[in-house]
């Protein structure tokens, strides 16, 4: 079981996604993220299994929200470097967004 101080390791931010591109070399069908996340955290790169749902042009613009401390990971020839959270449904993994527009970097607390 995990204690409320597992939860407040976790460095949640939201981020924009700025460029979206289909990863052909993934095992499972996956999209290729650029996402901003502010001045403080920059520019992370992110691989998702959210084709089931979202088409590439929708995704620019959309802000999520994202582990960004996690280690890196590399798939296939891609290192993502935040996990972008989601929720799985009967359609495929939905994005967790803000419910209004607010500044990338901000920190779910």
């Amino acid at each position: 079981m995990a204690i409320f101080e597992d939860f407040m390791k976790l460095d949640i931010r939201v981020g924009t996604i700025i460029e979206a591109n289909k990863f052909d070399k993934a095992k499972r069908p996956a999209y290729q993220l650029k996402i901003d996340f502010g001045k403080e955290i920059g520019i992370k790169k992110s691989s998702a299994q959210i084709t089931e749902v979202y088409s590439l042009d929708e995704l620019i613009g959309k802000q999520i929200l994202a582990v960004v401390n996690f280690p890196t990971k590399q798939i296939a020839n891609f290192i993502s470097e935040v996990l972008v959270l989601g929720t799985y449904s009967k359609d495929g993994v939905v994005l967790i967004t803000p419910e209004r527009k607010v500044e990338n970097g901000d920190k779910l607390g």
